[in-house]
């Protein structure tokens, strides 16, 4: 593997970018503003520099480079595999109805019995990241790796956009498939937020569409734990994730709110709230963040490095973000100072994360600092 990152902003590169690394077994991951006229001409070089290459990307509530955050630029790792293979597949997601079906069909195409993982970007607002992840599980074998993320819009929720064909489009879900036992790929995912308040059922429900906690209408309930911050929704529901379980027997996983809906009293998520499910509210502080991010870079599967060349792509959550405020680099920190050198980063603060569950199986988390981390064996 050989690999450079990059950084565009206010419109110049802080290197030139490397055109000898060009070939069609080229990945450029490109992590750049929701207002993308601001990063066009950065793009447009990447694209004339980068022909025969496979570049993929998404918009971003903040990108990151090495060990620091940035606003309105362009982070992109440029990676040439050597001993693997890539192939990329996209589709629309004209609802977020079609989530499911969207993930299956991507996760078909790209399905080979070398198949060693999956990268996945998705539009951010469109699309349930629940059954996007379980359209890839009914396809895929649990040792198959697939994480990723949502595309996002700082804390707007406007439009997002994935590259899609050299052009940003909404509506949309990438993913790339790494081939070959040279390749390896591996993950971590944490958090760092505990439970407050009382426990609720969740009583009416559709997918991720969450209309009432113990007959109640949702949004008013949320309102009353937010009181005057209410008036902020959605942005300022990312303060107060959900912890959900289904059942007895699942792991407790955090939704983040995505939309609200006055008339109706209800609240979109990220990803499913099943009817009977239990929930509370979470919170967390400085400390619990950044150990969280800490923990995400000591998971067994990323101790598995042993200081070969690699790429790590960083994927948190715009909520955690939004607590940090200007501590948001110490998260950043927290996960590279237990890489070496021999470790470029490149990632960018998301609408969800996709990432294994302990049973192997892929699902959408919330609120996570998650890890994914690239090399080519060194050794034959």
């Amino acid at each position: 593997m050989i690999r450079k990152t990059y950084l565009y902003e206010n419109s110049f590169w802080n290197d030139s970018l490397d055109g000898t690394l060009d070939s069609l077994n080229t990945l450029v991951i490109c992590f750049g503003s929701s207002q993308y006229n601001l990063i066009k001409t950065g793009m447009d070089e990447v694209y004339h520099v980068f022909k025969n290459s496979i570049i993929v990307g998404c918009s971003t509530a903040g990108e990151i480079y090495n060990n620091e955050l940035y606003e309105n630029s362009l982070s992109i790792a440029v990676i040439k595999f050597e001993k693997s293979l890539i192939k990329l597949e996209t589709h629309e997601l004209n609802s977020s109805g079609e989530s499911y079906d969207v993930g299956a069909k991507l996760a078909n195409n790209l399905y080979e019995d070398n198949l060693k993982g999956i990268f996945v970007l998705s539009d951010g607002l469109n699309v349930n990241g629940s059954q996007l992840t379980r359209g890839f599980n009914f396809i895929l074998k649990d040792n198959v790796v697939v994480t990723g993320g949502l595309a996002g819009d700082d804390a707007k929720f406007e439009k997002t956009w994935v590259l899609i064909d050299n052009q940003p489009k909404s509506n949309y879900v990438s993913a790339i498939g790494f081939y070959g036992d040279g390749v390896n790929i591996a993950h971590g995912s944490k958090g760092g937020w505990s439970k407050f308040g009382i426990k609720r059922t969740v009583t009416k429900s559709q997918n991720h569409i969450l209309y009432e906690l113990d007959n109640k209408p949702a949004l008013e309930v949320y309102k009353t734990y937010l009181g005057l911050n209410s008036k902020d929704l959605p942005a300022s529901g990312l303060h107060y994730p959900l912890m959900i379980k289904e059942d007895l027997d699942t792991q407790e996983k955090v939704r983040t709110i995505l939309a609200v809906n006055e008339n109706e009293g209800s609240i979109t998520f990220a990803g499913d709230i099943p009817v009977g499910s239990d929930v509370m509210f979470m919170k967390a502080s400085y400390k619990q963040l950044i150990k969280g991010a800490n923990d995400a870079a000591l998971s067994t599967s990323i101790l598995e490095h042993k200081d070969e060349s690699a790429v790590n792509l960083a994927i948190s959550c715009v909520g955690r973000k939004l607590v940090l405020g200007q501590q948001s680099e110490e998260e950043i920190e927290a996960v590279t100072k237990n890489f070496s050198n021999n470790i470029r980063q490149v990632g960018y603060y998301s609408y969800g994360e996709i990432s294994p569950l302990v049973s192997g199986e892929c699902d959408l988390h919330n609120q996570t600092m998650t890890l994914t981390l690239l090399w080519e064996c060194e050794n034959d």
